[in-house]
C-alpha cells in the first residue's frame, strides 16, 4: 500500500519525502521524551526515528519491548530445565532444541543464519 501524498513531508535534507506517523502515548512518557530530546539537542521525532529504523530492519536484531522482564523470566527458567534434562538425558534435549528450532522456523522466528 502506497504512502497517501497528503501525509508525505519534505525530508530534513530536502532529498525525498517523508511519511508522517500519528501514535498516542500518555503525557508523561511524551514530557520525559521532550527533556531527553531537548538534552541532545534534536526533536522528538529525531530522537524516535533510530528506534524506529532498528524496528523496521529485515536483518535487525532483537527489538525491546514492554514484555522483555516476562522473556528474561522464561528464559531462565528455560534454561534451568534444559540444565537438568542435559544431566539427566542428551538426547531428549536435543530432540526438544530440534522441536523448538522446527517451532520458532515455523513462526518466522528465527534469522537466516539460524535456519536449517
Amino acid at each position: 500500500m502506497a504512502p497517501r501524498r497528503d501525509l508525505l513531508a519534505e525530508a530534513p535534507d530536502g532529498a525525498s519525502t517523508l511519511a508522517r506517523v500519528t501514535i498516542r502515548i500518555d503525557d508523561a512518557l511524551y514530557e520525559r521524551l521532550q527533556v531527553r530530546a531537548r538534552k541532545v539537542g534534536v526533536s522528538v521525532a529525531e530522537l524516535l526515528r533510530p528506534a524506529i529504523d532498528q524496528a523496521a530492519d529485515p536483518r535487525g536484531g532483537y527489538v525491546y519491548t514492554t514484555q522483555d522482564e516476562i522473556l528474561s523470566c522464561v528464559l531462565q527458567t528455560l534454561s534451568i530445565v534444559a540444565a537438568f534434562v542435559r544431566r539427566r538425558s542428551p538426547e531428549t534435549l536435543e530432540q526438544g532444541m530440534a522441536d523448538a528450532k522446527a517451532l520458532l522456523d515455523a513462526k518466522g522466528l528465527l534469522g537466516p543464519e539460524q535456519q536449517s
